[in-house]
């Protein structure tokens, strides 16, 4: 009935059911409990369970990230040139998700491998995991900007998938050292980072991941693309979409820096809390805390309907920086307060959830732009980049990760790290990704202009425009 009268009062607009708006969002829970699996333990699988050189395992992030440069525009090019009844997102989530969850389960599982076969194996399973992701995941988020076209409604169900996937994120932080603590115990295992506990926790998720993208695929309405007359995305137009939309590049800058920041803490807070404050349970404490994300998102159309965008963008990022310098001098001062490490967290998370509001809304109003300039809307090329963007995130993260361990001369058998080792954990820890906040923060001053007013004219043009479709 509520979004009956909200079409009323904005007859040129296209709205989702509330029913629709929650089951998309519940999307989100799988695949990003599998993101946040790889992104949070796949680093500690391979240097503490598999023991692979924490080098080869930072380039191997880093090189698989370079195939989906290519990968991932190709995979937003296929969808825009998907026609079939059940529509162009649906039908791709699907295959993506049925692939990725097997893939996702071999890559937490050696078959008891070892030497050049182990190395072979994960790093064929890592790309894989990769390839396979894309395919579900640049559907997913093409499909959101298409169940609103309201700048003000996309503010509030812009949260939606992403207070789902902070729920998949905090769950498996919080509780995945627990889990597959338990499930080797179960298992006969004694050590904590046995495989099997990994092996059966993504089996579990896998089984998650299925199961709700089910939910959503059969509850979302997607309209039928045969017969629809749209014009054939060639490779060389996915690329010049994406290289000469100025808005475009100036928002995988902002996010790219953004997600590095997150990223790089997530990936290195395992090792800072085991290294640096000597209690790796403190990484539970630390995924609690994104809680705080949840909160900062279901905040978000309050705040933005009070202050502007760019203010919020502001908070976003001086958030997590001042969190980051708390947590430093926390770890002189008092290394095990649980207290403390809960207050930093919290900052650091909050202002991701106020990030991702803002982010995914600019997404949205990046494809609308690029509708303008360009003439063709293509949002799976456009929202490949997005996907893209979040694994390379990820695997430079990874990357940082491993390489910096080995810099540094991290040693996974040894009991305690030297000095040096622990001063450089802190470098990498806190003071990189405060200086990506910083850059973030500047490149959405300086050059991320569809604000205000612009963005608002770009709207009108763009209603005009499938006007003028519908009528001609």
């Amino acid at each position: 009935m509520g979004n009956q009268k909200e079409t009323q009062k904005n007859p040129q607009y296209k709205y989702a059911s509330t029913r629709e708006k929650l089951c998309f969002g519940i999307g989100a829970i799988g695949k990003d409990a599998i993101c946040n699996l790889v992104g949070a333990f796949l680093m500690l699988y391979f240097t503490d369970t598999l023991y692979l050189a924490p080098a080869f395992v930072g380039i191997l992030f880093f090189v698989a990230r370079i195939w989906d440069a290519i990968n991932d525009p190709m995979m937003g090019m296929i969808v825009d040139n998907t026609h079939t009844r059940f529509g162009k997102f649906r039908i791709w989530i699907v295959i993506g998700t049925l692939v990725n969850s097997v893939v996702f389960v071999l890559l937490f599982h050696s078959f008891n491998l070892s030497g050049t076969a182990l190395y072979v194996y994960v790093s064929v399973m890592y790309i894989l995991y990769g390839m396979t992701y894309t395919i579900m995941d640049v559907p997913y988020w093409s499909w959101l900007p298409n169940l609103t076209n309201d700048p003000h409604e996309r503010e509030k169900v812009s949260i939606i998938p992403r207070f789902f996937a902070s729920l998949a994120g905090f769950s498996v932080a919080t509780f995945g050292l627990y889990i597959i603590n338990y499930l080797n115990k179960a298992a006969g295992e004694s050590n904590l980072y046995a495989e099997n506990g990994y092996t059966i926790f993504a089996i579990i998720i896998a089984v998650i991941f299925i199961v709700t993208i089910g939910i959503t695929v059969f509850n979302v309405k997607e309209e039928s693309t045969v017969g629809v007359s749209a014009e054939k995305t060639s490779l060389k137009q996915a690329f010049h979409v994406i290289v000469k939309n100025d808005q475009l590049l100036a928002f995988i800058g902002l996010l790219l820096t953004f997600n590095l920041c997150t990223q790089i803490a997530k990936s290195f807070a395992v090792y800072y809390f085991k290294c640096v404050c000597h209690d790796e349970y403190l990484y539970s404490i630390f995924g609690f805390a994104i809680i705080a994300e949840m909160v900062g998102l279901l905040c978000f159309p309050k705040i933005a309907a009070k202050i502007s965008r760019e203010k919020v963008y502001a908070f976003a990022c001086g958030l997590p920086i001042v969190g980051f310098a708390l947590l430093g001098v926390a770890g002189y001062v008092a290394p095990q307060s649980k207290a403390l490490v809960v207050v930093c967290c919290a900052l650091l998370f909050f202002g991701s959830g106020l990030s991702l509001g803002v982010t995914t809304c600019c997404m949205a109003d990046v494809i609308d732009y690029g509708e303008v300039k360009f003439g063709v809307r293509n949002e799976s090329v456009t929202c490949s980049a997005q996907t893209f963007l979040m694994k390379a995130a990820m695997a430079a993260a990874g990357g940082l990760t491993g390489i910096g361990l080995q810099i540094v001369g991290y040693n996974a058998k040894a009991a305690e790290q030297s000095a040096a080792t622990v001063m450089g954990i802190r470098v990498l820890m806190l003071v990189i990704p405060i200086i990506l906040a910083f850059a973030s923060l500047g490149i959405y001053k300086k050059y991320y202009t569809l604000k205000g007013e612009k963005m608002e004219e770009i709207t009108r043009k763009v209603n005009e425009m499938h006007v003028k479709k519908q009528t001609a």
